[in-house]
């Protein structure tokens, strides 16, 4: 028996020193992963964009790859480090944010191939940055592979390429090249769309329990590779509704960085369509949904419930920003 009861009530342990010591121990070790689980969840601020190399001039294309650069080094350095991939303690066990990851990862990926495919490139028979050629797919790499390589070492592998370019975009170490135009631009605005879009439509499923197929609307000659019927079920598994919170958190926590980088280095693009302003509403709706949450756990109430539903919030202010994006990828359309 590990405990016994005293004469004035009380308990007190029982047994050899050794077991005393052990559980002692135990509650100790206990007590600690707790406090890191509490520590390691919680999210990265917010941080403010660098516009130039120096004081003295600006360098176009700097502020989008110096950011990428600090977003993936956040994402890698923050409280726990990277936790996707933890095999141990209290890490093995967090999930909310190694999808907040997740979603701070998509999110870096796409960015990175439009920098490889696009913006470094002056025309699509133009030769690509020698750098970011080798970079951009060491972030495609396995996101939970702990060994043989572990994923932080092939993620810090593709930093590096990038910060290399990064220098040569401000004159150190060779030359490099950034083509801020309207077309890369909406070449990136194109994969930010998508994925806000899905997002929005993920979060939503939180109470939806089926939706009309809309699939083929609209053309009469598309088809599909099998049938599907006239109502989809979409339901988000009970298990899954935090996964997709956190991971769309993710997502906004990285786009409000790179729209605030695509602030300045578009600068004149956004200026001749009179567009900052689309971009300025983008930013502020991505920031409105990384507002804290005050809850212990994500909530998932009906949409007219008792109880709030944080993915319906969450959906709300991610859909208010795609709409957004739409808007400014058709005045960057405009001649």
């Amino acid at each position: 028996m590990l405990f016994k009861l005293r004469k004035d009530g009380s308990t007190a342990v029982a047994g050899p020193l050794w077991m005393k010591v052990a559980a002692g121990a135990a509650a100790a070790v206990v007590v600690l992963l707790i406090g890191l689980a509490v520590y390691w969840s919680g999210e990265p601020e917010i941080f403010w964009v660098n516009e130039k190399p120096d004081n003295e001039r600006t360098v176009v294309g700097y502020a989008t790859v110096d950011t990428l650069v600090r977003v993936a080094k956040t994402m890698l350095d923050k409280p726990g480090g990277y936790l996707s991939n933890d095999i141990m303690p209290p890490g093995v066990v967090l999930d909310n944010i190694p999808n907040w990851e997740f979603g701070v990862l998509q999110q870096v990926r796409d960015l990175a191939r439009v920098i490889r495919n696009d913006h470094s490139r002056s025309q699509s028979q133009s030769r690509e940055d020698a750098d970011v050629a080798v970079a951009e797919p060491k972030f495609f790499f396995d996101n939970d592979s702990w060994i043989l390589p572990p994923t932080e070492s092939e993620y810090r592998v593709a930093i590096r390429g990038f910060e290399r370019y990064r220098d040569r975009l401000s004159g150190i170490g060779g030359n490099a090249q950034f083509f801020a135009r309207a077309d890369n631009l909406r070449e990136w605005l194109a994969q930010v769309e998508k994925r806000l879009g899905s997002l929005t439509r993920r979060l939503g499923d939180s109470v939806a329990i089926s939706v009309i197929n809309t699939d083929l609307a609209g053309d009469r000659s598309a088809a599909t590779s099998s049938e599907l019927g006239d109502n989809v079920t979409v339901g988000t598994s009970w298990f899954e509704i935090d996964d997709i919170f956190f991971e769309a958190r993710g997502t906004a926590w990285a786009l409000v960085h790179f729209f605030r980088a695509a602030e300045f280095d578009f600068d004149q693009v956004l200026s001749d369509k009179n567009a900052a302003v689309s971009v300025r509403q983008i930013i502020r709706e991505l920031e409105a949904s990384l507002q804290p949450l005050r809850s212990p756990v994500v909530l998932n109430g009906g949409g007219f419930g008792l109880f709030a539903n944080h993915s319906l919030v969450m959906a709300n202010y991610l859909a208010r920003a795609n709409a957004a994006v739409i808007n400014l990828r058709e005045l960057l359309d405009q001649g």
